[in-house]
Protein backbone atom coordinates (compact mmCIF):
# COMPACT_ATOMS: atom_id res chain seq x y z
CA UNK A 1 0.00 0.00 0.00
CA UNK A 2 1.26 3.46 -0.75
CA UNK A 3 0.30 7.51 -0.34
CA UNK A 4 0.02 10.13 -2.81
CA UNK A 5 3.55 10.72 -1.77
CA UNK A 6 4.78 6.99 -2.84
CA UNK A 7 5.53 6.28 0.28
CA UNK A 8 4.65 2.74 1.63
CA UNK A 9 2.78 2.69 4.85
CA UNK A 10 2.77 -0.73 7.19
CA UNK A 11 -1.26 -2.00 6.96
CA UNK A 12 -3.11 -2.21 10.69
CA UNK A 13 -3.02 -5.92 11.72
CA UNK A 14 -5.65 -7.60 13.81
CA UNK A 15 -2.80 -10.14 14.92
CA UNK A 16 -0.62 -7.10 16.34
CA UNK A 17 -3.89 -5.61 18.68
CA UNK A 18 -4.11 -6.59 22.30
CA UNK A 19 -7.55 -5.83 23.66
CA UNK A 20 -7.81 -5.50 26.88
CA UNK A 21 -11.37 -5.72 28.84
CA UNK A 22 -12.50 -5.14 32.05
CA UNK A 23 -15.57 -6.67 34.16
CA UNK A 24 -17.09 -2.65 34.24
CA UNK A 25 -16.23 -1.98 30.96
CA UNK A 26 -18.19 -5.47 29.75
CA UNK A 27 -21.25 -4.74 31.39
CA UNK A 28 -21.31 -0.82 30.09
CA UNK A 29 -21.96 -2.14 26.16
CA UNK A 30 -24.24 -5.02 27.42
CA UNK A 31 -26.75 -2.82 24.94
CA UNK A 32 -28.47 -4.28 21.63
CA UNK A 33 -26.11 -4.08 18.62
CA UNK A 34 -25.93 -1.12 17.04
CA UNK A 35 -28.11 -2.05 14.19
CA UNK A 36 -30.55 -2.79 16.32
CA UNK A 37 -30.37 1.19 17.90
CA UNK A 38 -33.90 1.74 16.89
CA UNK A 39 -35.57 -1.69 17.04
CA UNK A 40 -38.83 -1.82 17.87
CA UNK A 41 -42.46 -3.23 17.64
CA UNK A 42 -43.23 -1.26 15.02
CA UNK A 43 -40.50 -1.48 12.91
CA UNK A 44 -40.92 -5.66 12.38
CA UNK A 45 -41.88 -6.79 10.00
CA UNK A 46 -43.59 -9.96 10.15
CA UNK A 47 -43.52 -12.58 6.76
CA UNK A 48 -47.35 -13.19 6.07
CA UNK A 49 -45.77 -16.00 4.52
CA UNK A 50 -45.30 -17.33 8.16
CA UNK A 51 -48.11 -16.45 10.74
CA UNK A 52 -45.70 -17.11 13.58
CA UNK A 53 -43.74 -14.02 12.96
CA UNK A 54 -47.15 -11.80 13.78
CA UNK A 55 -48.04 -14.16 16.46
CA UNK A 56 -44.66 -14.04 18.10
CA UNK A 57 -44.17 -10.17 17.81
CA UNK A 58 -48.06 -9.67 19.61
CA UNK A 59 -46.99 -11.92 22.51
CA UNK A 60 -43.49 -10.47 22.95
CA UNK A 61 -45.54 -6.89 22.72
CA UNK A 62 -47.99 -8.19 25.24
CA UNK A 63 -44.76 -9.70 27.68
CA UNK A 64 -43.51 -6.00 27.14
CA UNK A 65 -46.92 -4.82 29.00
CA UNK A 66 -46.11 -6.73 32.40
CA UNK A 67 -43.30 -4.01 32.82
CA UNK A 68 -46.10 -2.02 34.10
CA UNK A 69 -48.35 -4.30 35.09
CA UNK A 70 -47.50 -3.64 39.01
CA UNK A 71 -49.03 0.30 38.02
CA UNK A 72 -51.70 0.76 40.15
CA UNK A 73 -54.65 2.26 38.66
CA UNK A 74 -55.57 3.91 41.79
CA UNK A 75 -58.64 2.85 43.69
CA UNK A 76 -61.74 3.30 41.22
CA UNK A 77 -59.76 1.39 38.65
CA UNK A 78 -61.50 -0.89 37.00
CA UNK A 79 -58.12 -2.35 35.01
CA UNK A 80 -58.04 -6.17 34.90
CA UNK A 81 -55.50 -7.90 36.15
CA UNK A 82 -53.58 -9.71 33.72
CA UNK A 83 -53.60 -13.55 34.74
CA UNK A 84 -49.71 -14.92 36.03
CA UNK A 85 -47.16 -15.74 33.47
CA UNK A 86 -43.97 -17.44 33.66
CA UNK A 87 -40.83 -15.07 34.25
CA UNK A 88 -39.28 -15.33 30.99
CA UNK A 89 -39.94 -15.89 27.22
CA UNK A 90 -37.85 -17.63 24.66
CA UNK A 91 -37.96 -17.58 21.26
CA UNK A 92 -36.96 -20.75 19.61
CA UNK A 93 -36.55 -20.82 15.52
CA UNK A 94 -33.90 -20.46 13.04
CA UNK A 95 -31.34 -18.03 12.04
CA UNK A 96 -32.68 -14.52 10.23
CA UNK A 97 -36.33 -14.32 11.10
CA UNK A 98 -36.28 -11.52 13.60
CA UNK A 99 -35.55 -13.12 16.81
CA UNK A 100 -32.67 -10.24 17.64
CA UNK A 101 -35.25 -7.60 16.35
CA UNK A 102 -37.88 -8.55 18.70
CA UNK A 103 -35.30 -9.03 21.52
CA UNK A 104 -34.25 -5.74 21.08
CA UNK A 105 -37.69 -4.34 20.60
CA UNK A 106 -38.48 -5.71 24.05
CA UNK A 107 -34.91 -4.21 25.79
CA UNK A 108 -35.52 -0.84 24.56
CA UNK A 109 -39.65 -0.98 25.41
CA UNK A 110 -38.44 -2.29 29.14
CA UNK A 111 -37.67 0.23 31.89
CA UNK A 112 -33.88 0.69 33.18
CA UNK A 113 -32.03 -1.00 35.04
CA UNK A 114 -31.71 -3.30 32.30
CA UNK A 115 -28.92 -5.67 30.30
CA UNK A 116 -28.84 -6.93 26.63
CA UNK A 117 -25.80 -9.73 25.69
CA UNK A 118 -25.21 -12.67 23.89
CA UNK A 119 -24.85 -15.49 26.10
CA UNK A 120 -21.13 -15.85 25.78
CA UNK A 121 -20.98 -12.61 27.12
CA UNK A 122 -23.25 -13.09 30.15
CA UNK A 123 -20.82 -16.08 30.96
CA UNK A 124 -17.98 -13.56 30.43
CA UNK A 125 -18.89 -11.28 32.95
CA UNK A 126 -19.21 -14.44 35.41
CA UNK A 127 -15.44 -15.13 34.52
CA UNK A 128 -14.43 -11.89 34.77
CA UNK A 129 -16.42 -10.35 38.21
CA UNK A 130 -16.70 -13.66 40.03
CA UNK A 131 -20.60 -15.24 40.71
CA UNK A 132 -21.42 -13.19 43.37
CA UNK A 133 -20.53 -9.81 41.89
CA UNK A 134 -22.19 -10.61 39.05
CA UNK A 135 -25.33 -11.66 40.82
CA UNK A 136 -25.09 -8.27 42.94
CA UNK A 137 -24.25 -6.30 39.71
CA UNK A 138 -27.72 -7.57 37.75
CA UNK A 139 -29.99 -8.14 40.51
CA UNK A 140 -32.82 -5.11 40.53
CA UNK A 141 -32.33 -4.68 36.97
CA UNK A 142 -36.28 -4.90 35.22
CA UNK A 143 -35.13 -7.01 32.20
CA UNK A 144 -32.12 -9.44 31.33
CA UNK A 145 -31.91 -10.00 27.12
CA UNK A 146 -30.06 -12.76 26.56
CA UNK A 147 -29.33 -13.62 22.32
CA UNK A 148 -28.05 -16.95 20.87
CA UNK A 149 -28.50 -18.49 24.50
CA UNK A 150 -26.53 -22.07 23.53
CA UNK A 151 -24.81 -23.89 25.97
CA UNK A 152 -21.65 -25.32 24.89
CA UNK A 153 -19.90 -27.47 28.19
CA UNK A 154 -22.18 -28.64 31.01
CA UNK A 155 -20.52 -26.10 33.29
CA UNK A 156 -22.31 -23.00 31.68
CA UNK A 157 -25.41 -24.82 31.48
CA UNK A 158 -25.46 -25.10 35.66
CA UNK A 159 -24.22 -21.81 36.05
CA UNK A 160 -26.60 -19.95 34.08
CA UNK A 161 -29.51 -21.89 35.83
CA UNK A 162 -28.33 -20.70 38.75
CA UNK A 163 -27.75 -17.26 37.89
CA UNK A 164 -31.08 -17.06 36.01
CA UNK A 165 -32.81 -18.64 38.89
CA UNK A 166 -31.14 -15.98 41.69
CA UNK A 167 -32.22 -13.18 39.01
CA UNK A 168 -35.54 -14.31 38.59
CA UNK A 169 -36.09 -14.58 42.69
CA UNK A 170 -35.28 -11.05 43.11
CA UNK A 171 -38.14 -9.87 40.35
CA UNK A 172 -35.73 -9.77 37.33
CA UNK A 173 -37.88 -10.69 33.74
CA UNK A 174 -35.90 -12.87 31.18
CA UNK A 175 -36.13 -12.77 27.71
CA UNK A 176 -33.79 -15.23 25.19
CA UNK A 177 -33.70 -16.22 21.80
CA UNK A 178 -32.28 -19.34 20.11
CA UNK A 179 -32.02 -21.45 17.77
CA UNK A 180 -32.62 -24.38 19.96
CA UNK A 181 -35.55 -24.92 22.07
CA UNK A 182 -34.56 -24.81 26.08
CA UNK A 183 -34.71 -28.54 26.64
CA UNK A 184 -32.91 -29.90 23.92
CA UNK A 185 -30.09 -27.56 24.52
CA UNK A 186 -26.57 -29.75 24.39
CA UNK A 187 -28.13 -32.11 22.21
CA UNK A 188 -25.35 -33.57 20.35
CA UNK A 189 -22.59 -31.89 22.09
CA UNK A 190 -22.37 -33.14 25.56
CA UNK A 191 -24.44 -36.14 27.58
CA UNK A 192 -27.26 -33.81 27.93
CA UNK A 193 -29.19 -36.66 30.07
CA UNK A 194 -26.96 -36.23 32.82
CA UNK A 195 -27.89 -32.81 33.23
CA UNK A 196 -31.62 -33.28 32.34
CA UNK A 197 -32.22 -31.72 35.83
CA UNK A 198 -30.76 -28.42 34.98
CA UNK A 199 -31.58 -28.09 31.96
CA UNK A 200 -35.13 -28.50 32.78
CA UNK A 201 -35.16 -26.28 35.29
CA UNK A 202 -34.01 -23.84 32.93
CA UNK A 203 -36.94 -24.58 30.86
CA UNK A 204 -39.18 -24.30 33.22
CA UNK A 205 -38.45 -20.47 33.78
CA UNK A 206 -39.52 -19.72 30.07
CA UNK A 207 -42.77 -19.19 28.14
CA UNK A 208 -41.48 -20.78 24.85
CA UNK A 209 -42.35 -18.90 21.40
CA UNK A 210 -42.00 -21.18 18.20
CA UNK A 211 -40.92 -18.67 15.37
CA UNK A 212 -40.74 -20.20 11.79
CA UNK A 213 -39.50 -18.19 8.79
CA UNK A 214 -36.47 -18.04 5.66
CA UNK A 215 -33.82 -15.72 6.78
CA UNK A 216 -34.21 -12.36 5.92
CA UNK A 217 -30.36 -12.19 4.48
CA UNK A 218 -31.27 -15.10 2.09
CA UNK A 219 -34.03 -13.04 0.87
CA UNK A 220 -32.14 -10.92 -1.24
CA UNK A 221 -28.92 -12.62 -1.05
CA UNK A 222 -27.62 -15.74 -3.18
CA UNK A 223 -25.09 -17.39 -3.84
CA UNK A 224 -21.48 -17.64 -1.98
CA UNK A 225 -20.23 -15.14 0.09
CA UNK A 226 -17.67 -12.73 -2.26
CA UNK A 227 -14.28 -13.45 -2.93
CA UNK A 228 -11.86 -11.31 -4.45
CA UNK A 229 -9.04 -12.07 -6.53
CA UNK A 230 -5.72 -10.03 -6.20
CA UNK A 231 -6.40 -7.25 -8.77
CA UNK A 232 -10.35 -6.34 -6.90
CA UNK A 233 -8.69 -6.63 -3.73
CA UNK A 234 -6.06 -3.74 -4.48
CA UNK A 235 -9.33 -1.83 -5.49
CA UNK A 236 -11.13 -2.63 -2.68
CA UNK A 237 -8.08 -1.06 -0.26
CA UNK A 238 -7.52 1.96 -2.19
CA UNK A 239 -11.11 3.21 -2.14
CA UNK A 240 -10.89 2.46 1.88
CA UNK A 241 -7.97 3.97 2.46
CA UNK A 242 -9.06 7.00 0.00
CA UNK A 243 -12.44 6.98 2.34
CA UNK A 244 -10.36 7.93 5.21
CA UNK A 245 -11.36 4.05 6.81
CA UNK A 246 -9.36 2.14 9.36
CA UNK A 247 -9.29 -1.38 8.31
CA UNK A 248 -7.34 -4.36 9.37
CA UNK A 249 -5.54 -6.58 6.42
CA UNK A 250 -4.30 -10.15 7.94
CA UNK A 251 -3.66 -13.50 6.76
CA UNK A 252 -6.82 -15.85 7.28
CA UNK A 253 -5.18 -18.88 9.35
CA UNK A 254 -2.82 -16.06 11.28
CA UNK A 255 -6.41 -14.54 12.42
CA UNK A 256 -7.70 -18.27 13.36
CA UNK A 257 -4.49 -19.06 15.60
CA UNK A 258 -4.60 -15.53 17.20
CA UNK A 259 -7.87 -15.77 17.85
CA UNK A 260 -6.80 -18.77 19.95
CA UNK A 261 -4.94 -16.48 22.30
CA UNK A 262 -7.95 -14.49 23.19
CA UNK A 263 -11.05 -14.63 25.45
CA UNK A 264 -13.92 -14.43 23.10
CA UNK A 265 -15.41 -11.81 25.82
CA UNK A 266 -12.46 -9.50 24.12
CA UNK A 267 -13.96 -10.00 20.20
CA UNK A 268 -15.56 -6.89 20.60
CA UNK A 269 -13.12 -4.62 21.96
CA UNK A 270 -10.93 -6.00 19.18
CA UNK A 271 -13.16 -4.70 16.35
CA UNK A 272 -13.76 -1.29 18.19
CA UNK A 273 -12.83 1.58 16.20
CA UNK A 274 -12.79 -0.56 12.80
CA UNK A 275 -14.34 0.15 9.64
CA UNK A 276 -13.93 -3.11 7.88
CA UNK A 277 -11.64 -6.50 7.53
CA UNK A 278 -9.42 -7.65 4.64
CA UNK A 279 -8.74 -11.50 4.93
CA UNK A 280 -6.27 -12.80 2.90
CA UNK A 281 -6.03 -16.78 1.52
CA UNK A 282 -8.96 -17.93 3.22
CA UNK A 283 -8.70 -21.62 3.95
CA UNK A 284 -11.32 -24.02 5.10
CA UNK A 285 -10.74 -25.26 8.89
CA UNK A 286 -10.79 -28.66 9.89
CA UNK A 287 -10.32 -27.96 13.70
CA UNK A 288 -13.97 -27.63 15.32
CA UNK A 289 -12.65 -25.86 18.31
CA UNK A 290 -10.97 -23.39 15.55
CA UNK A 291 -14.47 -23.28 13.61
CA UNK A 292 -16.45 -22.10 17.08
CA UNK A 293 -13.93 -19.49 17.57
CA UNK A 294 -14.09 -18.09 14.56
CA UNK A 295 -18.17 -18.28 14.63
CA UNK A 296 -18.31 -16.42 18.21
CA UNK A 297 -15.58 -13.87 15.72
CA UNK A 298 -18.13 -13.09 12.89
CA UNK A 299 -20.95 -12.95 15.31
CA UNK A 300 -19.18 -9.92 16.64
CA UNK A 301 -18.06 -8.97 13.14
CA UNK A 302 -21.87 -8.94 12.16
CA UNK A 303 -22.98 -6.95 15.30
CA UNK A 304 -20.48 -4.01 14.93
CA UNK A 305 -21.87 -3.86 10.97
CA UNK A 306 -18.05 -4.82 9.52
CA UNK A 307 -17.49 -5.56 5.52
CA UNK A 308 -15.39 -8.17 5.16
CA UNK A 309 -13.10 -8.21 2.04
CA UNK A 310 -11.29 -11.73 1.12
CA UNK A 311 -9.34 -13.58 -1.21
CA UNK A 312 -8.89 -17.05 -1.21
CA UNK A 313 -11.70 -19.98 -0.83
CA UNK A 314 -15.33 -18.14 -0.05
CA UNK A 315 -15.70 -17.71 3.49
CA UNK A 316 -19.18 -19.62 3.59
CA UNK A 317 -16.91 -22.77 2.89
CA UNK A 318 -14.78 -22.31 5.55
CA UNK A 319 -16.79 -25.07 7.85
CA UNK A 320 -15.08 -28.14 6.19
CA UNK A 321 -15.90 -32.21 6.71
CA UNK A 322 -18.69 -33.36 9.05
CA UNK A 323 -19.09 -30.03 11.10
CA UNK A 324 -22.28 -28.92 9.25
CA UNK A 325 -23.74 -32.51 10.10
CA UNK A 326 -23.09 -32.44 13.77
CA UNK A 327 -24.17 -30.69 17.03
CA UNK A 328 -23.18 -27.73 15.85
CA UNK A 329 -24.53 -27.59 12.47
CA UNK A 330 -27.15 -24.70 13.37
CA UNK A 331 -24.23 -22.55 14.79
CA UNK A 332 -22.70 -23.04 11.57
CA UNK A 333 -25.69 -21.98 9.65
CA UNK A 334 -25.70 -18.88 11.14
CA UNK A 335 -22.48 -18.00 10.51
CA UNK A 336 -22.72 -19.02 7.17
CA UNK A 337 -25.69 -16.71 6.41
CA UNK A 338 -23.55 -13.64 8.56
CA UNK A 339 -20.49 -14.67 6.09
CA UNK A 340 -22.31 -13.95 3.09
CA UNK A 341 -23.89 -10.86 4.46
CA UNK A 342 -20.74 -9.06 5.48
CA UNK A 343 -19.08 -10.14 2.27
CA UNK A 344 -21.82 -8.43 0.14
CA UNK A 345 -21.82 -5.22 1.88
Amino acid sequence: MTTDSGSTTIPLRLVDLRPTLSGPEMAAVLVPPRQFDTASFDSYRPDRDYPSQGETLHRVRDFSQSFSQAKSGGFFSRAKKRPASKPGIYLDGGFGVGKTHLLAALWHAAPAPKFFGTFIEFTALVGALGYLDTVKLLQGSKLIAIDEFELDDPGDTMMMTRLLGDLVASGTKIAATSNTPPNALGEGRFAAQDFLREIQALADRFDIIRIDGIDYRRRDIEGHAATLDGAELEQGIDRMTAAGERFTTDDFTEVIQYLGSLHPSKYVKLLTGLDALVLTDVVPLTNQTDALRFVAFIDRVYDAQLPILATGAPLDSVFAGDMMNGGYRKKYLRSVSRLIASSQR
